[in-house]
């Protein structure tokens, strides 16, 4: 794969909101007072660690304050993932005008026989907005059974995301937009990632260095053009692309230097064959910053698409989330504060009923 230097979308000066903390997946989270202070609470405490591993520390947290960092937490995947589906839909309008649908798509597993399906249903706005992605597809695949050939079972959720699609050609030769969001826990080992400077640590080791694509990413845009060539003339129309205030505001968005146009601040370029990955998988690929937050999206050819579409198996699923844990389990060996509060922060938010973890030194004291 060749090396570019990081490309903008836009000419002229980067806005002041394209630069610093934005460049991190933990700014996502650090907006919310709430959620600042408890991982200021966790940065400090990991500091005094590191700084003295013979003494004994105290890690203190409110349960009303852990309380409103959850509400805060809740809040701010909301927000994230309307400003997604506000970039998608705008995005949707200038490739297809006025004229696209939007779909609401569940891959499904019957648990018994391992059997895949795949749940659409039409979607408005309003529905999109008033709900995150995890509970569209929870609330679609609630609502039905599947008879396993013994009984009728509930299936259980792999993976969902919302699809935007023209209803006629278009001169851009874009077949559907993909949105997809990463999971809560999935998100929450961001946080503990770059807590720990996780980028930092890969960069310097090889063994590691090769799996770091799995720390990146949080909100995902992927735009499923004709071929190669269109992807290619897709990415040059982006470096052209703004948004006026009439159309932002359409949207509820009040224009500024960060939204009105698409800053990239790292690309690859997965289209060549010989930056191709070995899983045959190809597309431009790019983590940009719009409206204060970080994007990545992908443009991929159709054919390829429908390829990695039909990969979505129980064997690439569990692969893909075996080699993404690999990377983390090696950190964790190396850095073993770094695992125990993979198992805090999951302990904390996602509501576990057993002990909480421990580590040598660390004394979690859990006031009112």
């Amino acid at each position: 794969m060749t090396n570019e230097a990081p490309r903008r979308l836009t000419a002229g000066p980067r806005p002041s909101s394209a630069t610093g903390p934005t460049q991190s997946p933990l700014w996502l989270l650090t907006k919310a007072p709430a959620v600042t202070r408890l991982v200021e609470a966790l940065t400090l405490v990991r500091r005094q660690v590191e700084a003295k591993p013979s003494t004994e520390h105290t890690l203190t947290l409110s349960k009303a304050a852990l309380a409103e960092a959850r509400t805060a937490f809740d809040h701010m995947i909301l927000g994230g993932e309307a400003a997604l589906h506000r970039l998608s839909e705008l995005l949707s309008e200038h490739f297809f005008g006025r004229g696209f649908e939007r779909e609401s798509v569940v891959i499904g597993e019957v648990p018994t026989t391992k059997e895949r399906f795949r749940l659409t249903q039409p979607l408005s706005a309003g529905e999109i907005y008033g709900h995150t992605d995890i509970d569209l597809g929870t609330r679609q695949l609630a609502r039905i059974r599947v008879h396993d050939g013994t009984s009728l079972c509930r299936p259980e959720l792999i993976a969902n995301f919302v699809e935007y699609h023209p209803l006629a050609p278009n001169s851009f030769e874009v077949h559907r937009l993909v949105s997809r969001i990463k999971a809560e826990e999935e998100i929450w080992n961001k946080v503990v990632d770059e807590l720990f400077n996780i980028d930092n640590l890969v960069q310097r080791d090889k063994k590691l260095q090769s799996m770091s694509r799995y720390v990146k990413d949080v909100f995902g845009l992927k735009i499923i053009v004709a071929n190669a060539d269109a992807a290619r003339r897709l990415f040059d129309t982006l470096g052209s692309l703004t948004f006026d205030a009439d159309r932002l505001g359409a949207h509820t968005i009040e224009a500024n230097d960060g939204n009105q146009s698409i800053h990239v601040i790292e690309l690859k370029d997965y289209l060549s064959d010989s930056d191709r990955k070995q899983s045959g998988w190809a597309a431009l690929k790019c983590v940009a910053v719009w409206w204060d937050r970080l994007f990545e999206i992908q443009v991929q050819p159709l054919a390829n698409y429908y390829r990695e579409r039909e990969r979505i198996t129980q064997e690439s699923h569990e692969s893909f989330r075996a080699r993404r844990e690999m990377l983390r389990g090696e950190i964790a060996r190396q850095v073993p504060l770094f695992g125990y509060y993979r198992d805090l922060l999951k302990w904390l938010f996602l509501g576990s009923q057993e002990a909480p973890p421990e580590f040598p030194g660390v004394h979690l004291e859990l006031s009112p």
